[in-house]
């Protein structure tokens, strides 16, 4: 069964850090292009990060320099590291991955950054 699982999400308050994971089951992992990806309330869903399959990685200018994304292939598993946390980061946060025309999405992981 091919399943993407988000975990991690919580509240924290500004300032604070919080790792994500995504772990895959049901895909050849180290051939999919893997992303993080954000929506908040009322708004569209949007990049976060993505790092593809030899590991280079790209990221949105609002999280530059505060958000690591990197994946683990032999867990099948991929991180975001997220430091500073804004409460302009509040959202529910989604794992993505790719391959070719190929996009599968997990359930979501809420992030509240607040006091």
């Amino acid at each position: 069964q091919v399943q993407l699982v988000e975990s991690g999400g919580t509240l924290v308050q500004p300032g604070g850090s919080l790792r994500l994971s995504c772990v895959a089951s049901g895909i050849l992992f180290s051939r999919y292009i893997m992303g993080w990806y954000r929506q908040a309330p009322g708004e569209q869903r949007e990049l976060v990060a993505t790092v593809t399959t030899r590991g280079s990685t790209n990221y949105a200018d609002s999280v530059k320099g505060r958000f690591t994304i990197s994946r683990d292939n032999a867990k099948n598993t991929v991180y975001l590291q997220m430091n500073s946390l804004k409460p302009e980061d509040t959202a529910v946060y989604y794992c993505m991955a790719k391959l070719y025309s190929v996009e599968l999405w997990g359930q979501g992981t809420q992030v509240i950054v607040s006091t």
